[in-house]
């Protein structure tokens, strides 16, 4: 059958549907979940079709949802928390660093806590304080938990579905201003095309890789057009996961173009592009021809709507930074 073309929330809400039917004991749960179908809709009509018991509103108490999740995992569900927005997951944050991505070793391999925590991620829709967020590191810090983030509708359609047949907890990163951007998604195909934590090559170059995940994948790829036009080949990289790092696929990449830029809009400090600036350096120190460099979001609090623009990294600050790579 001939592939759909569909948003990345539509995928999303096709993904959890599909889960549903064919696992009795998925669970969705979080606020605003049911009747309203989530402040995105990525969950619209699934409590109609699957009933309260199954699509459950939630109070506004993330430690409350996440550790009411943890319950029904150790029961032998597969829950799937929303959290509406990145900067809300803190009031949960206990729950998901002390016990959920604990109780897997602390019970010696006895207890496995499929949970997956849904967090609509980063800046790009105008919001107020504490809805725009990328708090990736924590999660790709704390050993147990599993972190990946859809870029594009293909993988918001498989992704979720793997996220939710994992034995381990998965932190499910959604790029929230890019839930509207279309592609293309077989919704009758049977297999993934890909294993949760792959990388995949979307462009190939042969003079710069940039490296990325979630919503600034477009970005880099919007740069890897532009600088085509000036005759440079650069080579594109979905990392989709962070924990684990697919670092194979990436420092495969690197031995070939022998420049790497990563971006992420999370501020530079402390990053996660120091970890894969460090892995990579680690692993082909011998091939680079230009230190590793990062295009992020900048040391500060993340800003108030009106200066988005000016804080999240853009074509421009990844052309400036390709053409600082090649200065070298």
């Amino acid at each position: 059958m001939a592939a759909t073309r569909t948003t990345i929330a539509k995928a999303l809400n096709a993904g959890l549907r599909r889960a549903m039917d064919r696992d009795p004991k998925v669970i969705l749960t979080g606020e605003d979940i049911g009747k309203l179908g989530g402040v995105f809709r990525i969950t619209e009509h699934l409590q109609k079709d699957f009933g309260e018991d199954r699509v459950i509103d939630a109070p506004l108490a993330e430690s409350g949802i996440v550790g009411t999740a943890i319950g029904m995992a150790l029961r032998g569900y597969r829950p799937v928390v929303e959290i509406q927005f990145d900067g809300f997951v803190y009031p949960g944050f206990d729950q998901i660093v002390s016990q959920l991505a604990k109780l897997h070793s602390r019970s010696r391999g006895h207890l496995k806590v499929p949970v997956v925590v849904r967090i609509p991620m980063g800046g790009g829709i105008g919001a107020v304080e504490h809805h725009s967020e990328s708090n990736e590191a924590y999660f790709a810090h704390t050993l147990g938990l599993k972190v990946v983030f859809c870029s594009n509708p293909e993988d918001a359609y498989w992704m979720i579905q793997q996220a939710i047949e994992c034995d381990d907890p998965v932190i499910f990163y959604e790029p929230k201003r890019r839930y509207h951007e279309k592609g293309e998604v077989d919704l009758e195909a049977t297999e993934a095309p890909r294993g949760l934590f792959e990388a995949r090559l979307l462009s190939e170059g042969a003079d710069l890789t940039l490296a990325a995940y979630g919503p600034m994948v477009k970005t880099c790829m919007d740069a890897a057009n532009a600088a085509a036009t000036e005759g440079r080949s650069l080579e594109v990289i979905d990392l989709r996961s962070v924990s684990p790092l697919d670092i194979d696929a990436l420092t495969t990449s690197v031995e070939k173009t022998r420049r790497l830029v990563v971006v992420h809009e999370a501020s530079e400090f402390c990053g996660f592009g120091a970890e894969i600036a460090a892995a990579v350096t680690e692993r082909c120190f011998y091939h680079l021809e230009a230190p590793v460099l990062r295009v992020t979001g900048y040391n500060a609090p993340y800003p108030a709507s009106r200066l988005e623009e000016h804080f999240l990294p853009d074509l421009d600050r990844v052309l400036d930074a390709v053409d600082r790579s090649f200065a070298y």
